[in-house]
């Protein structure tokens, strides 16, 4: 018998959410954390986001893909106080989304890669390896299926 998943588990018997949904979420909004990171910078603001993001078109699409990644933050936030009654019946939905939102995120790379002329980057490349452990993570995670599932609907 394996007894590992009981530390997934808070006290009141709920699944807890993974660590890697969070780390999930921050690569899906990766945008919204360059756009957060380049306000710190007084002198030059779009020099960090050009330097990930050289096509302003590219910034403005990964912004848009990223709003996805903090509506599910949200979504986690308030499972974890169990309170508002309206995110219960689409929580356990929230897998098929997190799969939608890779999916755009793959076009949006893809479009990155068309701007820059199949020119390699590192940015692209970790990107492209990110996505794919994400989508791996989303197929085989048990945890993160269990936790979907906790939250269900009352009988």
């Amino acid at each position: 018998m394996n007894f590992s998943n009981i530390t997934w588990l808070d006290d009141k018997g709920h699944v807890k959410p993974p660590l890697m949904l969070y780390l999930l979420l921050v690569f899906i909004a990766r945008g919204w954390c360059v756009f957060i990171a380049s306000l710190t910078q007084a002198t030059d603001r779009a020099g960090l986001v050009t330097l990930f993001y050289p096509h302003k078109s590219d910034f403005l699409m990964a912004l848009a893909a990223g709003a996805g990644a903090l509506v599910i933050y949200a979504t986690v936030i308030a499972e974890r106080k169990r309170k508002p009654a309206w995110v219960r019946p689409i929580f356990p939905y929230m897998k098929w989304l997190l799969v939608l939102l890779l999916i755009l995120d793959g076009g949006l790379l893809v479009q990155r890669v068309l701007h820059s002329y199949y020119v390699y980057s590192w940015s692209m490349g970790l990107d492209a390896l990110f996505l794919f452990w994400s989508s791996l993570y989303l197929y085989k995670s048990k945890h993160l299926t269990l936790y979907f599932n906790d939250w269900k609907e009352k009988e």
